[in-house]
């Protein structure tokens, strides 16, 4: 199964005034009737996926939960809290392990919560065929010669 990952850990400091720390981009309206993070989790619909998982910092657990997720129909146990943002890689290996502490070992769809995604027949097709090379013999051969010579 596909785990989506939205990294939605942002700052709000490259659109200023409209966002800021506390209101970052992610959360903002600029594309449609909804926010930028719930448009990247509607344009999962119609894809086989599991729970999508949001990671976030600390001080946007609330506006994730109540104001994103909540408004969308997709609030459950699905927030990951970044202990400090360390930007993209830690954030991916953080819903990795939280992953595999469930017992689970998906294949991970990560995407930035930030994007607007226009061409979402595209989209879906990408997805389509990169699960199906993640999940091929191929993929798992280079992977595991990635982890042993590193």
């Amino acid at each position: 199964m596909l785990l989506p990952v939205i990294m939605a850990g942002g700052t709000g400091s490259r659109l200023w005034p409209m966002s800021r720390e506390l209101h970052p981009k992610q959360f903002l309206r600029l594309h449609s009737f909804h926010s930028m993070l719930q448009e990247t989790l509607n344009c999962l619909d119609s894809v086989e996926i599991s729970e999508p998982v949001v990671i976030c910092n600390q001080d946007h657990r609330f506006m994730v939960a109540e104001e994103q997720l909540r408004q969308i129909d997709m609030l459950s146990h699905n927030i990951i809290l970044e202990p400090l943002g360390r930007n993209t890689a830690p954030a991916i290996a953080l819903a990795a392990l939280n992953a595999l502490a469930q017992g689970h070992d998906p294949i991970m769809l990560v995407l930035a919560a930030d994007h607007i995604i226009k061409d979402i027949g595209a989209f879906h097709a990408a997805i389509e065929a990169a699960q199906a090379f993640a999940a091929s013999s191929v993929a798992k051969a280079r992977v595991s010669i990635f982890l042993q010579l590193a």
